[in-house]
């Protein structure tokens, strides 16, 4: 791919090897983002190699954590509930509230115009047939990430303000997105450290030697920038 010389110009200021403070590594993001000229406002990214094994249970690393700066993407959340809960889903911002009649539209249309998955406890044995489907998608509602409660309302809310649920990959990586280039670099770092601090919350008891091994900040398609994991 053909770079422009401005963006070359701005890869130049940057060291590959060098592990960056937190505002220091999204100025430099931000800057290589502006620098290309892109199209789009691109999404700012944080991925977090640890040092556990995720095939073992006792060393998952899961949560969810509310940015306080947002994504910068707007989310469109689906909440399971029975009608009494409906009214109050939809007052909170949900863009779609039922039960049965959104599963089967899922099952029979493939439908997936959400982002996000709600279910109160009273549902799950509608939305646990769908496994097959959002679990690969990582839509499937889980108590651990606040999506399953009797408290639809609030977890609509929160997701609609920047709530964000991480997990490890099979490499034993957390990816996440953390706002975009459009953003302050004050907004980019607290939300930088806000989701550093919930990954550290989560370290796992059955964890040895090194939890975190390497913090990479990253725009959509720029370089990645090595930055500071300890708070």
């Amino acid at each position: 791919m053909k770079r422009g010389k401005k963006y070359l110009e701005a890869v130049k200021k940057y060291d590959r090897f060098k592990v960056y403070p937190a505002s220091e590594a999204v100025s430099v993001v931000k800057e290589m983002s502006e620098a290309a000229q892109r199209k789009f406002d691109e999404t700012v990214e944080l991925h977090v190699r640890l040092g556990v094994d995720s095939r073992h249970a006792d060393q998952q690393v899961r949560g969810a954590v509310v940015l306080p700066n947002g994504t910068g993407k707007k989310v469109r959340v689906l909440v399971f509930c029975n009608e009494k809960l409906k009214d109050a889903a939809i007052a909170a911002g949900a863009d779609y509230a039922g039960g049965m009649e959104l599963a089967e539209k899922i099952q029979k249309e493939n439908w997936f115009e959400f982002d996000v998955v709600i279910a109160s406890p009273d549902m799950m044995g509608v939305v646990g047939r769908l496994g097959r489907v959002l679990g690969p998608k990582g839509l499937m509602p889980n108590p651990k990430a606040g999506t399953v409660t009797p408290d639809v309302a609030k977890a609509v809310k929160e997701s609609k303000a920047g709530k964000i649920e991480f997990r490890l990959d099979k490499a034993n990586i957390i990816h996440c997105p953390i706002g975009k280039t459009s953003f302050e670099v004050s907004a980019l770092e607290e939300n930088f450290r806000t989701l550093m601090n919930a990954i550290w919350r989560a370290k796992p008891a059955a964890a040895k030697g090194q939890y975190v091994k390497s913090c990479v900040i990253t725009s959509t398609m720029g370089p990645g920038v090595k930055v500071v994991s300890s708070l």
